[in-house]
């Protein structure tokens, strides 16, 4: 079985009626930026190695948003271990929506 430093994915069925979507933006529904760190975040808790990097209070050293994620969409979020914590991307099929860094409290 692979460790934490090999990578680790977590696979998420973003509903087309989440309540995420409430008025961001009407017409043109995108799911939050804040919300798709909460799903990285649960996805590095689900694994107790690269949890343990993170310690209690975890943060991000780095982030970048890098395409909208809309109702009806199949995340994966891509997780490994880092000199510095945790490396994160998180693709919506071919497509890369977000990547950055997650490190613990200074």
């Amino acid at each position: 079985m692979p460790g934490p430093d090999d990578g680790v994915e977590a696979v998420v069925e973003i509903a087309a009626d989440h309540p995420a979507f409430a008025g961001h933006f009407p017409g043109a529904p995108v799911l939050p930026g804040a919300f798709v760190l909460a799903l990285v975040m649960q996805a590095a808790s689900e694994h107790p190695a690269l949890a343990a990097r993170l310690g209690d209070t975890p943060q991000v050293q780095q982030v970048k948003f890098l395409a909208p994620v809309g109702p009806g969409q199949r995340l994966v979020v891509r997780l490994r271990g880092s000199v510095t914590g945790i490396a994160f991307q998180v693709v919506c099929g071919a497509v890369t929506v977000a990547r950055g860094q997650l490190a613990p409290a200074a």
